[in-house]
């Protein structure tokens, strides 16, 4: 038979299509043209493949016409994915493999030019294309990417570090069969950690009303910034701050990990573990929120159900500054470009820390503030109001004094924290079947609860203070969580009092 179909699958967003390697030998002058809107890499799979067979002991068809037309001819294709399923493509149009046994196997994997298979991105990926699909198919990955596509469950997996390893499967059935080898190996979902290992927050000494703002932030899922001099401890906070979230679920699980699989940063010893992203502030608006062609995820995608922590806030370049507002608001961004369009989620805790002053030492207790009140305006005016908005809980973090950093006690566990805010994160999760942050419009009314009292002292503040509606709502939502770690049921003054102290803008004096 001259003519081979082979099923593998290409990357477009968190999408995974699926893609019919087409292969036909023909007499003619000898050639290999492979076609179907392939990239550079994948054009470079026809000298890969021809090494690898020839290095293995197989017959590469020198005397023929090769044709490999990967399709659908309108999908972009990149990466080295598709060396396997054009190999084997090619021993099946040249009878050197059954081809009917090919059916119901899906191939991806990149050769190298001793035919051993090496890993490729987005196995993750395409191991969740077939679980939502509900496939009974067989996907064959190498070494590496196996691993990463079992960690979803009820999907056929096998690893195979070999072409010859894949190529003894499909043999014809008049071929006697081969001894069981250790390079084919069907792969098992391992099962879910729930000891993800974080950094403790008992290493931070002192700084008791940081800590109490982040219990908050974890208990109701809301945004933070740290403000304070340099040396403080607020790198040292938001570091830990992962480790306060409640275990991963499965599902989070999995679309943290196959964001990360699409990136090509997902490692194993990472399975289950809430992400903390920490961009440079050098970094730019794309380098954030995502791009290119085809589309890849930013820093606030691989972000996804974990922490994105911005350090030196007022240093990152303004538009990407400005390319936080959305995704604050609706959990997921759009890229959007004249051939290909992707939505990634980004579902994400922002924790950032900045200096209240160009050379941080404005309201420091030690050390003289050197800048002049216009510096320390235009330093502060580097952050927009509509983004200081957007973040729920404003702290300030004050340095220790050299006595209380060497001779202080341990502060308080990670894991005593990760109880109180688990717990309050668990009754607004039964009472309104999400956290306080996510709350809209009447649910804000209908869940907060607020007491008579509250409601007065509310008015007033946000009137004497002068306040945005959407300051005012994240003000609720943040007494809300309040209340949920104090166990009660109504919101009232108190809680809506230390909800107010974590709006404090930034003072210039």
């Amino acid at each position: 038979m001259s003519l081979s179909l082979v099923r593998s699958r290409a990357l477009v967003g968190l999408q995974a299509p699926v893609v019919t390697v087409e292969v036909h030998l023909a007499n003619g002058l000898p050639s290999f043209t492979l076609v179907g809107l392939a990239d550079v890499e994948v054009k470079e799979a026809r000298e890969r493949v021809r090494s690898a067979l020839q290095n293995a002991g197989l017959e590469f068809p020198h005397n023929k016409r090769i044709i490999v037309n990967l399709a659908p001819a309108d999908l972009p294709k990149d990466s080295g994915r598709f060396d396997l399923p054009i190999a084997m493509g090619i021993l099946a149009a040249s009878g050197q493999i059954d081809p009917a046994r090919l059916s119901g196997f899906e191939f991806a994997g990149e050769l190298s030019l001793s035919g051993e298979l090496r890993p490729v991105r987005g196995a993750l990926v395409m191991s969740l294309a077939l679980r939502q699909q509900s496939l009974s198919t067989k996907l064959v990955l190498p070494p590496g990417s196996a691993e990463e596509a079992a960690l979803v469950p009820d999907v056929h997996i096998y690893r195979a570090q070999h072409l010859l390893d894949v190529v003894q499967q499909f043999l014809p059935t008049t071929h006697p069969p081969s001894e069981p080898s250790e390079g084919w190996r069907c792969m098992q979902a391992p099962a879910l950690s729930q000891d993800a290992r974080y950094l403790d927050l008992s290493d931070v000494k002192g700084q008791a009303a940081s800590k109490r703002a982040l219990e908050i932030a974890a208990a109701g899922g809301h945004s933070l910034l740290m403000v304070g001099p340099p040396g403080s401890g607020k790198s040292m906070l938001a570091q830990r701050f992962a480790g306060l979230l409640p275990p991963m679920g499965i599902e989070e699980a999995l679309e943290s990990a196959a964001i990360a699989s699409l990136a090509g940063r997902f490692h194993l010893e990472r399975w289950a573990q809430r992400p903390t992203a920490q961009p440079h502030h050098t970094a730019s608006a794309v380098a954030l929120v995502g791009g290119g062609s085809p589309p890849r995820p930013g820093e606030i995608s691989l972000a996804h159900h974990g922490v994105l922590f911005l350090d030196e806030l007022p240093e990152f370049p303004r538009a990407a500054l400005e390319a936080l507002r959305e995704p604050l608001e609706s959990g997921t961004i759009t890229i959007a470009r004249a051939a290909r369009r992707a939505e990634f989620p980004a579902r994400f805790q922002l924790i950032a820390a900045m200096n209240p002053c160009p050379c941080g030492y404005l309201g420091s207790p030690t050390r003289a503030c050197r800048c002049t009140p216009d510096q320390i305006s235009r330093y502060q005016g580097k952050l927009s109001g509509p983004l200081l908005d957007r973040i729920d809980l404003h702290v300030e973090v004050p340095s220790l004094s050299a006595h209380d950093l060497v001779s202080g006690p341990p502060g308080e566990s990670t894991a005593a924290i990760r109880q109180r805010s688990s717990a309050a994160r668990a009754r607004a999760l039964a009472r309104q079947g999400c956290t306080n942050q996510a709350l809209q419009g009447q649910a804000i009314d209908a869940h907060v609860g607020l007491d008579a009292a509250a409601v007065a002292f509310l008015n007033k503040v946000a009137t004497q203070l002068g306040w945005s509606g959407r300051s005012t709502h994240r003000t609720l939502k943040v007494a809300r969580t309040i209340a949920d770690l104090a166990g009660n049921a109504s919101t009232q003054m108190a809680h809506v009092a230390e909800a107010v102290q974590y709006r404090r803008a930034l003072r210039a004096t």
